[in-house]
């Protein structure tokens, strides 16, 4: 019975000598998971738009209201005709219903005015052939010259979309976090440790924007991923 407690206790004094040499190393392993190193990718292209949409406003005013709806109607056939025999498919054309207001009416306000009646028409334009409807734009002088004057507030502003995002998206991403792995390749090496494993990683959020200002048909799209690197020595 005794020499089974000696060696009993024997094996469990091995043990804790295997497990003394042992915790060392094991702190060490996890030590270094402790040590990462989070960096950003950025990746950013400029693409052209790929739609357009284009609303052509006017208005019409007159005392008598038949008139004036006869006159919306002539001049709405005028903007289809310029729009069709420069390319543009019957499809790609929309035309609102015209809002008219009644100038006597009104609560406020005097009823000596020049004309009652005031009617706004709006036809849109909605294609993806930009080049086409642009070249178009530079010739609204035609529709000034048939007694059409085109609005030019800010809801009849061209608003230029990009709807390709879906194609370039994977390309932009392995891009951003190539850019990524570069960054924290610096770290590691100026820290004197080598880059391990992806910890986490985020993609991130795709912006979609205009260049600058003056040309809103050419966008800015970017993404900056968010990736978390093991650092192991």
């Amino acid at each position: 019975m005794e020499s089974k407690f000696k060696f009993g206790g024997v094996f469990i004094m091995i043990g804790l000598i295997v497990l003394g040499v042992m915790l060392p190393k094991t702190a060490k392993v996890f030590r270094s998971f402790d040590r990462t190193v989070e960096v950003r990718g950025l990746c950013e292209r400029e693409v052209a738009a790929d739609k357009l949409i284009w609303p052509i406003q006017f208005k019409v005013v007159g005392n008598e209201l038949g008139d004036v709806y006869r006159e919306v109607e002539t001049k709405n056939a005028k903007i289809r005709k310029f729009l069709a025999d420069g390319g543009i498919s019957a499809e790609e054309i929309s035309t609102a219903t015209p809002s008219v207001s009644d100038k006597y009416s009104q609560e406020y306000g005097s009823n000596d005015r020049m004309y009652r009646y005031l009617a706004t028409s709006t036809i849109t334009v909605s294609t993806k052939n930009v080049q086409q409807a642009q070249a178009l734009m530079e010739k609204q002088r035609n529709l000034i010259k048939d007694g059409i004057v085109p609005e030019n507030g800010w809801d009849c502003t061209p608003t230029f979309l990009f709807e390709g995002l879906n194609e370039i998206k994977p390309e932009m991403i392995q891009e951003a976090t190539r850019n990524a792995r570069e960054v924290a390749q610096k770290f590691a090496d100026d820290s004197e440790s080598k880059l391990g494993k992806i910890k986490n990683a985020t993609q991130g959020y795709f912006s979609i924007e205009n260049r600058d200002s003056n040309t809103p048909s050419i966008k800015k799209v970017r993404v900056v991923t968010n990736v978390c690197y093991y650092l192991t020595k």
